[in-house]
């Protein structure tokens, strides 16, 4: 059975089997038909190379939407063996940039007006150019100095006829194939497809930015740039300009000017606060989206890609979190299974075993060793090896993490995250009740419990009517007594007649050793009809179980 090819996909068809073939995915490409699609040369055959860096050139090679899915596949240590994770993570989404004229008929297009009466100055030169679009300092009527994003002409067209491909091959895979089944590919794609094109909606990015400032407004020492409206839409998005430079690339002298130790440490209490009380979090916290500014502060950038998380997942992490800074291995265990999603061959107690060296080992390793984050992507590591499919919660947590582990060390090089985490706890615990005690939770509460007092006298009043008039019926679904009581009846019954099978055997054995006149057979005559009263009482016996059991199959 093979995969219905659809012409308008065939161009994407043939890169996802060149892909597969060429990164060991043979049987894949078989399976699904894709083998249809693809004419495979006898050089390309001859260049097979499933290195980790050359999978991570040819997602490049790919463009936007693979180059977004090789990032995305970097925080599933769970699918893919650690050299591959470290190649994908170091993906890189620069693009040539598109002309200055393009850029020009988009604003005025999505703005409704002419450059020259939105902005003062709008740089032709962008600062910076990926995929999805680019980002073009200027300055606004007003003076104020801001950055446009403006996204790529026709990419949205693209990235939907590339996940459109993927779906159908994804679809096929999970239905056909064991490594489908697994790990469900589908899921996977949808929950990348949701991430990319809330990605594409600028509107949505300036309400991120909105919202992750109103958090993180006690931190003053952190800094996210805020939107203007009036010159923001789905594909431009107009922001403060923030001066600075990439964490990874400041010099050794402003090291030096920094306090590194406590920069890192507010970033890290930040994203804490983040995902464990707020439940909404940047989710794509790499060096090229952190920068230290002038005034010696961390901005966050690009708020594209975030994440959200309920009140359940928030205490679950949390725990996950603090029986790993604790060093409590089978707590974190316990913690992972309740998250994630055992599978048939979940092998429980390698498992609990195995997350238990894993975090005794992270317990007494050296300052310089401790990377919250790794030891996060370790535990996803772990599951997926013994049959347990990790939450994407935790994925996301750990890759997180990860880069604010680099972040950290790069700020300062004797940063210990997991103090830090047992520190903030109780912090994390106090805004995590204040924010139950909201408004519009307490709102809630004195409804429910309005209702309660309204309806609670006239419901006493019914069961005490009922009970006064000997009506209340209480109904109890249980087992069937008295299958229970018969079945009990005849067990006790076979019991008592083996007791005095037994009975009769030993009787007669120490009666054998009596002489008397009467014999059978040259033995004493009364204990043989004892043992032949014992052996027919025992045939008996056997029979009636063997027919009693017969009935009772019979009769399901």
């Amino acid at each position: 059975m093979n995969l219905s090819l659809k012409p308008s996909h065939l161009s994407r068809y043939k890169d996802i089997a060149r892909l597969l073939l060429k990164h060991g995915g043979s049987n894949l490409v078989s399976i699904a038909g894709l083998d249809e699609a693809l004419v495979v040369e006898e050089s390309f055959e001859s260049q097979q190379d499933g290195e980790p860096e050359q999978l991570a050139k040819d997602l490049e090679a790919l463009g936007p939407t693979f180059i977004k899915l090789g990032q995305m596949l970097s925080t599933r240590p769970d699918l893919l063996p650690l050299p591959y994770l470290e190649a994908l993570s170091r993906l890189q989404d620069k693009v040539d940039s598109f002309s200055f004229a393009e850029v020009e008929r988009i604003v005025e297009q999505e703005l409704g007006v002419r450059i020259s009466k939105a902005f003062q100055q709008l740089n032709a030169e962008p600062l910076a150019a990926a995929s999805l679009g680019q980002v073009h300092a200027g300055i606004l009527r007003d003076g104020k100095p801001v950055v446009v994003k403006v996204q790529r002409p026709g990419i949205r067209e693209r990235i939907l006829e590339d996940l459109d491909a993927l779906d159908e091959v994804t679809t096929f895979v999970d239905a056909h194939t064991e490594a489908g089944r697994r790990f469900a590919f589908s899921d996977l794609l949808e929950q990348f497809r949701k991430t990319l094109l809330r990605e594409l909606d600028y509107r949505q990015e300036a309400q991120n930015l909105i919202a992750l400032g109103e958090n993180l407004a006690a931190y003053n020492r952190i800094v996210v740039p805020q939107p203007i409206h009036d010159y923001s839409t789905a594909r431009v998005l107009t922001m403060d300009y923030v001066q600075g430079t990439k964490i990874t690339e400041i010099s050794p002298l402003t090291r030096i000017e920094v306090d590194g130790e406590v920069l890192a440490k507010d970033l890290l209490k930040a994203y804490l606060d983040q995902i464990l009380a707020d439940g909404f979090f940047h989710a794509d916290p790499h060096p090229g989206n952190v920068f230290l500014t002038t005034d010696h502060r961390i901005a966050l950038l690009d708020l594209g890609m975030v994440a959200r998380l309920d009140d359940v997942h928030q205490q679950q992490l949390l725990k996950l979190l603090l029986t790993v800074a604790d060093g409590k291995g089978r707590e974190a265990a316990e913690v992972c299974i309740e998250m994630g999603h055992p599978l048939e061959d979940f092998d429980r107690k390698s498992f609990t075993r195995e997350i238990a060296d894993l975090v005794g080992r992270f317990r007494d390793a050296p300052i310089a060793d401790l990377q919250v984050g790794r030891i996060t992507m370790e535990l996803t590591r772990i599951a997926g090896e013994n049959g347990l499919r990790p939450a994407p919660e935790t994925t996301m947590l750990g890759k997180t993490l990860l880069n604010l582990d680099e972040i950290g060390r790069t700020l300062d090089p004797a940063f210990n995250p997991n103090a830090v985490v047992r520190s903030h706890a109780n912090a994390l615990m106090q805004r995590r009740m204040l924010k139950s005690l909201s408004p519009g939770k307490l709102f809630t509460t004195m409804l429910e419990t309005h209702e309660l007092v309204q309806t609670l006298p006239r419901r006493i009043n019914k069961l005490f009517d009922a009970l006064a008039n000997n009506s209340y019926t209480l109904r109890i679904d249980a087992f069937d007594e008295y299958w229970l009581v018969e079945n009990f009846h005849r067990m006790t019954n076979r019991l008592s007649i083996s007791m005095v099978l037994a009975a009769l055997i030993i009787g007669a054995a120490l009666m054998m050793r009596v002489e008397t006149t009467f014999t059978i057979l040259g033995y004493p005559g009364l204990a043989m009809l004892f043992f032949l009263l014992a052996a027919a009482c025992g045939f008996v016996l056997v029979i009636s179980i063997y027919l009693s059991d017969r009935r009772d199959r019979e009769s399901k």
